[in-house]
């Protein structure tokens, strides 16, 4: 495709996004919710057809030797198929922000004044090989009263767009315009360019991907975006926490799924519990984590190398952690504030005071007490699901979901009241 037609395409699809939008916006819960229980029943029974697509696109990837962390999130098994479906359902349940009373108030003049919820209009998400946000998003913009405009990764065309002829046959049992989810039909990377400049038909983007997709879409970008750039996320421990509750913590929130954007990438620990460390560093290292770490972290265990300066800034997406020993909460904190991405931080300790001095300290969009960071994630929030974590401080911070895609308007009754 040339640039003109690629232009030509993306412009249609924003003009039928559009129109697709003013319909959901009125379209009844029941209906929305039909659509989403299609779509899942859809997943299900093509789940060999989804299956199969996904195996070509993991041996492309294989045969492009994409990082293991990429590998992983692009792999479908039975299993994720499952839980794509149930989240589906899940988001069925939920419910309906459009319409929503947020508040309500009357002033001395008779004026009836509430402030309710609206659909954003049009999301644009952009996405590297996760397939299941084809799914996650199309599900939540549906449910909130937003058409989207789903533009995925190179690596996972086909998977995509097998999960999207699903939720298309579900738009359609349920009488919704197939419109409403659509699935850019090109690779190009000058259909995300279109995409960023289309302030006609686009109300929002939403991308989801690697530090260097995020960085050019916030640069390039004319409509607004809900992002983040990396989650370089932290787990502290204590003076005063658990030794059993931080080695399970620490090997969960590191350990668990090492590609998602809640791993934790630094270990802080404070200089009192220095003795308990040597169980969770020997519990990292046999789980096959390569551990990097300051003077003091080196000489507690051999499999410990000495961390570079670039290691407090890195997020690896990998069975890499950095360790720094800190001589109290303020450090530590300090630390956060210096190398952190504001994505999600976690304190360990049964001190009551300190856990909310760290928790109303912290300036990150999710902010954890004695738990993995692994649970920063829309559906662990109850959400349903998520397109994303905002790490911004506009609109939508944190999870992105239902209520994030989302804005507001007032409707305003009088009885026939004049300004004098």
């Amino acid at each position: 495709m040339n640039a003109q037609s690629i232009k030509d395409i993306m412009h249609s699809i924003g003009a039928k996004a559009k129109a697709a939008a003013s319909l959901l916006a009125v379209a009844s819960t029941d209906q929305k919710n039909a659509a989403l229980t299609a779509s899942a029943a859809a997943i299900r029974k093509n789940a060999q057809f989804i299956l199969s697509a996904n195996t070509e696109d993991m041996m492309a990837a294989e045969n492009k030797k994409l990082s293991p962390a990429m590998i992983d999130r692009l792999k479908l098994d039975p299993a994720r198929i499952e839980a794509i479906a149930a989240s589906l359902e899940d988001i069925a349940t939920l419910e309906d922000p459009v319409g929503g009373e947020i508040a309500r108030w009357q002033r001395p003049n008779g004026l009836d004044i509430a402030r309710v919820r609206t659909p954003l209009g049009v999301i644009g998400v952009i996405y590297e090989s996760r397939p299941n946000v084809t799914a996650d998003a199309g599900a939540l913009c549906l449910k909130s009263g937003n058409a989207v405009i789903l533009r995925g990764g190179s690596e996972s065309t086909k998977s995509s767009a097998a999960i999207h002829k699903a939720l298309q046959m579900g738009l359609g049992d349920a009488g919704l315009p197939l419109d409403a989810i659509q699935l850019v039909p090109t690779a190009d990377r000058a259909a995300v360019g279109e995409m960023l400049t289309m302030t006609d038909h686009i109300d929002v983007i939403v991308p989801r991907g690697g530090k260097s997709l995020v960085a050019r879409i916030q640069a390039d970008a004319r409509v607004p975006v809900f992002a983040h750039l990396e989650g370089l996320n932290h787990v502290y421990i204590d003076a005063d926490a658990d030794p059993d509750k931080a080695l399970d913590i620490a090997l969960n929130a590191k350990m668990r799924r090492t590609g998602i954007c809640g791993a934790s990438e630094t270990l802080l620990v404070h200089e009192n519990f220095a003795s308990s460390l040597t169980a969770i560093l020997d519990a990292l290292a046999n789980a096959g984590c390569a551990l990097r770490g300051d003077t003091w972290t080196c000489s507690m265990d051999a499999r410990v190398t000495p961390a570079s300066a670039d290691d407090w800034d890195t997020e690896y997406l990998d069975a890499i952690l950095a360790i720094k020993m800190v001589p109290d909460m303020d450090t530590a904190i300090a630390h956060i504030a210096a190398h952190g991405s504001g994505h999600t931080d976690c304190i360990i300790t049964e001190n009551a005071a300190a856990a909310e001095s760290f928790l109303n300290q912290v300036d990150s969009a999710i902010v954890m007490l004695n738990a993995s960071t692994q649970f920063a994630d829309g559906g662990e929030f109850g959400m349903g699901a998520e397109i994303g974590i905002a790490t911004g401080r506009i609109h939508a911070r944190g999870p992105v979901g239902l209520e994030q895609l989302t804005s507001f308007k007032y409707k305003v009754r009088g009885t026939g009241q004049v300004r004098p």
